[in-house]
């Protein structure tokens, strides 16, 4: 075994904590969190990536690419600071991806038709088998007006809302 072999030690702040018995810290993988992190290499160049996976996620929620090593050829070795920063980019990823799919399933939009203000909403069930969305109206008291299903591409916007409360809120064709 020669210098290169032998395995760094790991500083104590790394040693693993009681309460995190799945902790893992090696140069290439670390797991902690409830993420891990995989330096893996770049097929498409000669550089490397690092995949970032959430517990109970197949597959990762982030990639992208890490720095080489001094020796230009392998990988840096992840380090604390550095896990700490691809969880925090990580997660904040997965936040926005979850806004925006939760913005694209639950619309809302309040209008002005014959019947007064109307809050109009198009909640989607994206279910493989039978994707649905429901169109349900409120009053101004929040009172139910309507609620009915419609197909799951049915468009919200503030013209096919007025048509729908000015229809006395029959289903949408």
């Amino acid at each position: 075994m020669n210098a290169t072999d032998t395995p760094l030690l790991p500083s104590a702040d790394e040693f693993e904590p009681a309460d995190e018995p799945n902790r893992l810290q090696e140069p290439r993988l670390w797991r902690a969190d409830g993420w891990t992190a995989k330096v893996l290499k770049n097929e498409d160049d000669e550089g490397w990536a690092v995949a970032m996976i959430k517990d109970g996620e197949p597959e990762p929620a982030l990639i992208g690419p890490w720095t080489m090593g001094r020796d230009k050829k392998n990988p840096k070795p992840l380090d604390g600071p550095a896990f700490s920063t691809l969880v925090k980019t990580a997660s904040e990823f997965v936040r926005r991806h979850e806004q925006q799919l939760h913005a694209e399933l639950h619309q809302h939009i309040e209008v002005s038709a014959t019947a007064g203000r109307v809050a109009v909403s198009l909640d989607i069930v994206p279910d493989e088998d039978n994707p649905y969305a429901t169109l349900s109206a409120h009053n101004e008291a929040g009172e139910l007006l309507a609620d009915v299903r419609v197909a799951a591409s049915f468009k919200l916007s503030r013209t096919s809302a007025i048509a729908w409360a000015d229809s006395r809120f029959k289903k949408p064709a």
